[in-house]
């Protein structure tokens, strides 16, 4: 055992020992605490459940990798801004009124908003989308098990989905939320510690914010030698129209993202939902805009090595290579293929080798020369940021299935124990399904995340923000909006996506060279049209209904909004 794989054992160990702990010391027996921790969390604890929620397996691992191994670093800034603008809009937007709703879950909140047939459609848009993002998070977690203890992806994922079911079955939202705390901690710790060594190593300034500027040109002057594009140049033509359309797909995708939305139902109330918001703000930011630098550095080093031909001489080359995740050009293994004696990192022609953009922040610490420890404690933080956010998106699928389809539709009489059985059972399936697709994943762990918000963008986003904006939406409208959007959404995936990465993709040209990954955008758009328009020639809501909204929106309590928290009976 190599002292890399050691000390992420002793890592992962301490805190997988502490995630089992809190979990069992949380443990619930009634829905409201399985569902939404009883509505009793801090602000400043739940903001760091927000925070370990959202950003998963994608922020912690790949936007780094995307925004350093783009042609250049200005393309792969839509992730950043994106998910952070996003969270933003979430945040001011919907949350407060969602909270004061008082409802469980986004299809809750469309079921009683508008009617049972836009409860249904809203389930299924909930499941697509938490199975498709936690695909990602599975996959993610397969990537660290098979770098850094020597097993292979499939039982690395079997790992993951094995501690992830334990303490999410065991505690539910409750025990879901505060081990949500502890992987906060950990996997910023983990980020930031590197960042702050790696800057302090290149540049004697050991605030990366700060200390990154100082490489910027020498690093536009290495991609130059080794035909990349400019680093920072802005994008012209096709490559900013999808830059555009991804951007805003992952900032209108995140305010419809189901798991992040039910956070906001933990809170005591509406006010400390608002300073929830503020904190998971904070926390966020900690390690959003320490990503750029992080991506900075590492290209750096990586270009440095590549211009001297010693990029396959350095040790962390060969071990990622021997796990699959370098190769060359054309997915085999990495070659000498011009015969110079070295391995060649370049933007275009002559290319030999392919790093993949799951790898960068993992590896970062070996990049700079850190020590173990440090790539061990890596590790572990990129394993609680996608097991915290895997936990949430199957919190979400377990009670729209145990409360919107079994309790609201099937069995309304069942007991508080019926009703946590069927949210277990449904939570077993969902990880099983999710392990499985993590161990096919259709593209690196970005990529299958981007989908899961372009899915939120084109479903939830316009109903809610109809449902809470428009007191006039009706049912028929909203129910209309999410097929068509998530419909739309999907097809375009199948149709564009290449035929090897699974058998149902058609590997079809892009209409007028729209990225998939930036397609929700568009259908969310539809989504507005189709709502709003099929909302002219529907019944409408009832006048009770059409009063909530209006009330819903204003500060205080009224008594008609807390009859409805509490009984769900308007209209």
């Amino acid at each position: 055992m190599t002292d890399i794989q050691l000390w992420t054992l002793i890592f992962v160990g301490l805190t997988f020992s502490v995630y089992i702990y809190v979990a069992y010391a949380s443990r619930v027996t009634d829905t409201a605490g399985f569902y939404v921790a009883g509505g009793g969390i801090p602000a400043p604890a739940n903001g760091a459940a927000i925070a370990a929620d959202w950003m998963s397996a994608a922020s912690f691992i790949s936007m780094a990798g995307i925004i350093a191994l783009s042609s250049n670093g200005y393309s792969g800034s839509a992730y950043l801004i994106g998910w952070t603008g996003g969270y933003v809009l979430l945040a001011m937007l919907l949350a407060p009124y969602l909270r004061k709703f008082g409802k469980f879950t986004v299809p809750d909140f469309v079921g009683d908003r508008y009617n049972e047939t836009a409860r249904l459609i809203a389930v299924l848009c909930a499941i697509v989308i938490s199975v498709t993002y936690v695909v990602g998070q599975m996959a993610g977690v397969g990537v660290v098990f098979s770098r850094f203890l020597g097993v292979n992806t499939t039982v690395g994922v079997l790992l993951g989905m094995a501690i992830v079911f334990f303490y999410a079955v065991l505690g539910g939202m409750k025990g879901i939320t505060w081990t949500q705390v502890c992987q906060y901690s950990v996997l910023i710790v983990a980020y930031m510690i590197p960042a702050f060594a790696i800057s302090a190593k290149i540049t004697d300034i050991p605030v990366p914010q700060i200390g990154f500027g100082k490489i910027l040109e020498e690093l536009e002057a290495l991609q130059a030698e080794l035909g990349f594009g400019e680093y920072t140049a802005a994008l012209t033509g096709s490559s900013q129209l999808n830059m555009f359309l991804l951007t805003a797909t992952l900032i209108f995708g995140t305010a419809g993202l189901p798991h992040v939305i039910v956070r906001f139902y933990t809170a005591k109330n509406v006010r400390a939902a608002r300073y929830s918001a503020l904190w998971a703000l904070f926390f966020i930011a900690l390690l959003y805009t320490t990503a750029p630098t992080v991506a900075a550095f590492a290209k750096f080093n990586i270009l440095g090595a590549s211009s001297t031909g010693d990029l396959a001489s350095q040790s962390w080359f060969d071990t990622w290579a021997d796990v699959g995740l370098i190769t060359g050009p054309g997915g085999e293994a990495v070659a000498d293929l011009n015969g110079n004696g070295a391995i060649d990192f370049l933007g275009g022609p002559g290319n030999e080798a392919v790093i993949n953009n799951d790898i960068l922040v993992l590896a970062s610490p070996e990049i700079a020369g850190l020590p173990a420890p440090i790539v061990g404690l890596v590790a572990a933080g990129a394993l609680a940021a996608a097991l915290s956010t895997a936990s949430g998106l199957l919190l979400v699928i377990s009670s729209s299935v145990a409360n919107d389809v079994y309790h609201k539709r099937i069995n309304p009489l069942a007991d508080e124990r019926k009703q946590l059985r069927v949210a277990r059972i449904s939570m077993a399936v969902a990880v099983v399904a999710a392990g499985y697709l993590g161990i096919h994943p259709p593209g690196f762990a970005a990529q299958v995340v981007a989908l899961a918000f372009g899915l939120g963008a084109a479903s939830f986003f316009p109903v809610m923000v109809l449902g809470i904006f428009w007191k006039k939406c009706t049912a028929a409208g909203a129910a209309s909006g999410m097929g068509v959007g998530i419909v739309m959404t999907m097809a375009y995936f199948v149709w564009t996506l290449p035929a090897e990465t699974a058998p149902i993709f058609l590997g079809r040209d892009p209409i007028m060279d729209i990225a998939p990954v930036g397609f929700g955008f568009i259908a969310m758009i539809v989504n507005f049209v189709v709502t709003i328009a099929v909302s002219q020639f529907t019944t409408k809501p009832s006048a009770e209904m059409q009063a909530l909204v209006e009330e819903v929106r204003f500060p205080g309590q009224t008594d008609l909004v807390a009859r409805h928290a509490q009984t769900g009976d308007v209209g």
